[in-house]
């Protein structure tokens, strides 16, 4: 049995230890935001927070996840009211939209870790997490405008 916190929830699962903790949110506790895009750790579709830092969920085995707080896209606010979540909307980010949960989650810890990044800030933070849709700019922009508004009271799982 392999116990965790999961979105400030308590979550024990009895599962391979070995298994990716992509598949176990995913699979066995039906947290769909998370994409599978690489399973190598190279796109960042895959992103989620353990302990506050971003991990790619898809080579992580659940184990590492034991008596951690992990947070997915479903965690960072249940009403969309997170500011990178409404700067993605004022930027209109997304095209096919599938990369941007893991976008999303870097870009929240980005801003956890630096309140007013600079455009190369962002870039280098950013640089894991690929768009096939190049949305790039609209990225950039979501970061800067959020960075305005960020307040670390509606940070990923209430760490400030």
């Amino acid at each position: 049995m392999i116990s965790f916190t999961l979105n400030d929830k308590p979550v024990s699962l009895d599962a391979d230890p070995q298994m990716p903790l992509l598949w176990a949110i995913r699979d066995m506790l039906g947290l769909t935001g998370t994409k599978f895009g690489c399973g190598i750790a190279q796109c960042g579709a895959c992103t989620v927070h353990m302990d506050g830092q971003p991990i790619r969920s898809c080579v992580m085995p659940l184990s590492a996840a034991a008596d951690k707080k992990i947070t997915t896209i479903e965690g960072i606010s249940e009403d969309n009211s997170h500011p990178i979540q409404k700067a993605w909307v004022e930027h209109n980010v997304p095209q096919c939209g599938y990369c941007q949960s893991g976008q999303i989650m870097s870009a929240v810890a980005l801003l956890e870790s630096n309140k007013s990044p600079s455009d190369k800030a962002i870039d280098d933070y950013m640089q894991g997490n690929i768009c096939r849709c190049g949305t790039y700019p609209r990225i950039k922009a979501a970061i800067k405008s959020a960075a305005g508004n960020f307040d670390l009271a509606k940070n990923v799982g209430g760490d400030a």
